[in-house]
């Protein structure tokens, strides 16, 4: 197969190329889940009905048709039931334990299921320093006060925080009032249009009664355990750092409580502040505005903090932060394509239970969660609550870093996409726990470049970054393949970002070859697209492509069609490139005098 870096007999000039129904733009998204993948250019209908013919001879090159497939299937490739998946694949897990690299906030010798973790030290340790997360219980957090006689003295931020809490809320001005008594800066900035209406508008009389009074008194009562719960030093998932942190969910509960209550300090300024390289932790920005997002944001948010302050959570969850500096030299690799099972039902967190499940991520963790947005990784954050936590200490991604969060519970259900999502009801999370008591799902959180011009994303050093970062998230450096569970992914980096479907696909199915990992793919209710994924990994799997193999024709794909392309898309598309690239390929090889490179 080394022929097929050779360049076709004509190459890109010497061809003549006539696509019909070839439209430069697709319908407008109308299926709940179009946003994963809005379609560049001419991919709506069949447009690859391309003839093409080498000006050198009039012989004709027949064009690679696809084995027929039965529309009314919903699932292509080897059955999901084949594919792996935690807890039963897994290696055993050693003792969990501190380490250098590992940090454990709770009593790992008095771990029982069942039993809520003790935190670890006993007593509140403070460490207000660049490397770690500066808590609101801190007596380093400090804010200016002024005594009768007018002099400035610093007063201690957390006893304002206490008091201002601890009044009474009847009204959403109460719950405002408190906010800005230690927000002080923020009192003409911030705005709580969204909580307000929330509060007024949306909820039924008896539903605003039990918020203020059950739901709010106890969170309020979990955030201010701060210091008696996180007792040890968080440390912050900086760059270039490979360090895991592993917390309980009491833990999580009274840090969310806190980030809801906006206390956490230093975590408010803008530019080339503190903390500019992280993400907004504290929910000020989910309480203002007018838009239909917020109300279901608020509405799946209190469901959680319902739960959990009805009944105290007793898992752990691991946060690890992976910065790779080896990377595969692709075009030389020669590992096989793995399986793949393609589907346009289904959802990755409903069916891809035990699976490596693919976050859609921002480079900043979490997203628009806090705020605004409410596409994949943003639902994911809200109906795994515990998955915002992380914005708390992770600094923004690198390109060669993805985070790994393994053990958060789902507690809500939800309906619809971006401005149809609905929360439903709440969830009870039925996953097994590992033998550190953490929920058997693993969540890797990635993120796509934004691609503002279609063909950029071919642009050889780009596909290689992409190649990289879903090889960052898919690798577990030091674990052999059958114990690795299947990756459980989709429309990576499409939608807003400008990603090409087809293309995301094929990166993600070669970066799971490198990482020995099996794929499992959702089209999300586009079942054209679960049917050209399926025939391309078909086709490639039967001729014995190697990664390496596959990557050379992409760079090919992109010297001969996209390079020099003066429209938005090239005439011809990826898929049929291939086909003919390899069927050429083929012919040539197999033509009596030719020769017959492997």
């Amino acid at each position: 197969m080394n022929d097929l870096n050779v360049k076709l007999p004509g190459s890109t000039s010497g061809l003549n190329v006539e696509c019909r129904n070839s439209k430069q733009h697709g319908k407008k998204d109308s299926k709940i889940t179009d946003h994963f993948m809005r379609m560049p250019k001419a991919e709506e209908k069949r447009k690859e009905q391309c003839e093409i013919k080498y000006q050198r001879t009039d012989r004709k090159i027949p064009k690679y048709i696809a084995p027929h497939l039965s529309p009314d299937k919903k699932w292509l490739g080897t059955p999901i039931e084949e594919m792996r998946r935690m807890p039963r694949c897994g290696i055993q897990l050693p003792f969990l334990r501190p380490s250098a690299n590992h940090t454990v906030t709770i009593r790992v010798d008095l771990l029982r299921a069942g039993e809520v973790p003790k935190p670890f030290p006993t007593h509140f340790k403070d460490l207000w320093d660049n490397k770690h997360v500066k808590m609101p219980c801190s007596e380093q957090n400090l804010y200016p006060v002024e005594d009768e006689n007018g002099e400035r003295t610093a007063g201690s931020r957390w006893e304002l925080i206490q008091t201002a809490l601890l009044n009474k809320f009847t009204r959403p001005q109460n719950l405002k009032d408190a906010i800005l008594k230690y927000n002080v800066a923020y009192s003409k900035k911030w705005d709580f249009t969204a909580l307000v209406d929330f509060w007024d508008k949306v909820l039924e009389e008896a539903e605003a009664q039990h918020l203020y009074q059950s739901i709010l008194p106890d969170m309020v009562k979990i955030a201010l355990c701060l210091p008696n719960i996180c007792t040890q030093p968080i440390p912050l998932l900086k760059q270039k750092m490979n360090h895991s942190i592993t917390m309980s969910q009491e833990q999580i509960a009274s840090l969310l409580a806190n980030a809801f209550f906006c206390t956490f300090p230093r975590r408010n300024a803008k530019m080339k502040s503190e903390y500019s390289s992280y993400p907004d932790i504290n929910f000020n920005r989910l309480f203002e505005g007018r838009s239909s997002r917020k109300p279901e944001k608020l509405k799946t948010l209190f469901c959680y903090f319902r739960r959990v302050t009805e009944k105290k959570p007793t898992g752990l969850v691991t946060f690890t932060r992976q910065s790779l500096e080896d990377f595969p030299e692709w075009e030389r690799c020669e590992k096989p394509l793995t399986r793949l099972h393609v589907t346009y039902e289904g959802t990755i967190e409903g069916n891809g239970q035990g699976m490596l499940q693919v976050d859609f991520a921002n480079r900043f963790v979490g997203g628009g969660v806090t705020s605004a947005g409410l596409v994949q990784e943003e639902i994911r954050f809200l109906i795994n609550p515990e998955l915002i936590v992380s914005r708390l200490f992770t600094e923004v991604l690198d390109h060669n870093e993805c985070l790994i969060i393994t053990g958060t519970e789902q507690y809500s259900e939800y309906t619809g996409y971006a401005e149809t999502y609905r929360w439903a009801r709440s969830h009870e999370d039925e996953s097994e726990r590992d033998n550190w008591q953490r929920r058997s799902t693993e969540i890797v959180a990635i993120d796509a470049l934004h691609f503002r011009r279609y063909l950029d994303q071919f642009v050889p050093e780009k596909m290689r970054r992409e190649l990289n970062k879903a090889y960052c998230g898919f690798l577990r450096p030091g674990v052999s393949s059958e114990n690795l569970s299947a990756v459980a992914t989709g429309n990576w980096g499409c939608g807003a970002f400008g990603g090409d479907a087809r293309l995301k696909a094929l990166i993600q199915i070669l970066a799971a070859a490198v990482a020995e990992r099996d794929v499992v793919y959702f089209t999300f209710g586009d079942s054209e697209l679960m049917r050209d994924i399926y025939s391309i990994h078909t086709f490639l799997t039967e001729r014995k492509l190697t990664v390496g193999e596959v990557y050379k024709l992409l760079l090919r794909y992109y010297n001969e069609e996209c390079r020099n392309c003066s429209t938005p898309g090239p005439d011809i598309k990826l898929y049929p490139f291939i086909y003919h690239a390899v069927e050429s390929c083929e012919e040539t090889t197999n033509q009596p005098g030719q020769r017959t490179g492997a």
